[in-house]
């Protein structure tokens, strides 16, 4: 079963989001490079994030058929290159991503930013009709 590319991009921003991916931006490389189409951004909160986001990427898009062509940087957790040729997805920690800013480096692409989907603990609480007493 193949997607769409549109939709291929569509999957891998609910994916990132679904997993707290952070700072989600799509780079539109077409109208700039032959290279590849699209490069995908987000940001992990650590080495173990930024594992967790490129692992689950990799087994949801296997799930439809796409594997990477070529995958970098698994092993230290600061920046995780993930190659599907017509679009890469990058996946930093915030002090590598600062560093190499692919955003200012791609700045004539067309850029689409996505909200972040974490939830506060107050979203989360659920309220309950009795207290705990104290002793």
């Amino acid at each position: 079963m193949s997607l769409h590319e549109d939709e291929k991009i569509k999957r891998i921003v609910e994916i990132l989001q679904d997993k707290k991916g952070l700072d989600i931006t799509l780079l539109d490389l077409r109208k700039v490079t032959d290279t590849s189409d699209y490069f995908l951004l987000s940001t992990g909160t650590s080495a173990q994030h930024v594992r967790s986001l490129a692992s689950e990427l990799r087994e949801k898009l296997a799930e439809i058929g796409e594997k990477p062509w070529h995958v970098e940087g698994v092993d230290s957790g600061r920046w995780i290159l993930l190659d599907y040729v017509h679009f890469v997805v990058h996946i930093f920690r915030q002090e590598a991503r600062d560093f190499y800013a692919l955003e200012r480096l791609w700045g004539d692409a067309e850029r689409t930013e996505f909200e972040d989907r974490w939830e506060t603990e107050e979203d989360t609480k659920e309220e309950t009709s009795f207290e705990f007493s104290q002793f």
